[in-house]
């Protein structure tokens, strides 16, 4: 039943942008991003706040740990860590950012070509395509010192561009210095 005195939506919403260097920005103002999963829909997300965070000029960190991290290793490397439990993990949860699966609806990997397919039907840029934007927009993704020697992970295993490992205190001493967090 449609109401005749209901008012109308519009078909599209746009939010304002804020202006470019409005405000003079700090390195450790904007966002400071934890990326703790590897979950597919969870590195999208993490990209697209990224890249549109670096868009609008907002400085932005992405701290990368535990299962995330897997996501930034170099395409072609299969295997990482130094012992055989390392190695089994790896294995396990294979690296790299085309390996990512749903976490739920994966179907045997058919979930993640689903999604991948609608993306491209849709224009909607991929996690990989997303994070070289941010990359190019000034976007830093820092990996945890933890995850790199629990995990047997050396910085040349992973992608370039990523910044020196930090630990824990580092990435809450940009939230005490004014970054908003945000964990995915």
């Amino acid at each position: 039943m449609i109401l005749a005195d209901a008012p109308s939506v519009p078909d599209r919403v746009t939010a304002p942008v804020p202006e470019r260097g409005h405000a003079q920005a700090t390195p450790t103002d904007g966002l400071a991003i934890i990326l703790y999963s590897g979950d597919l829909e969870k590195t999208w997300a993490a990209m697209i706040l990224a890249s549109t965070a670096g868009a609008m000029g907002t400085p932005t960190r992405v701290f990368v740990t535990f299962w995330g991290l897997q996501t930034f290793v170099k395409p072609g490397i299969r295997i990482t860590g130094r012992n055989w439990m390392q190695r089994m993990m790896s294995a396990m949860q294979r690296p790299g950012i085309a390996h990512r699966k749903l976490s739920t609806m994966n179907f045997l990997g058919m979930g993640p070509w689903m999604m991948r397919r609608l993306a491209g039907q849709y224009g909607v840029a991929s996690p990989a395509e997303l994070m070289e934007m941010a990359q190019l927009m000034g976007v830093e993704f820092i990996p945890c010192q933890m995850t790199m020697d629990m995990f047997g992970l050396k910085q040349a295993d992973l992608i370039d561009g990523m910044g020196e490992p930090v630990g824990a205190a580092t990435y809450l001493g940009y939230v005490n210095d004014g970054a908003k967090p945000l964990f995915i």
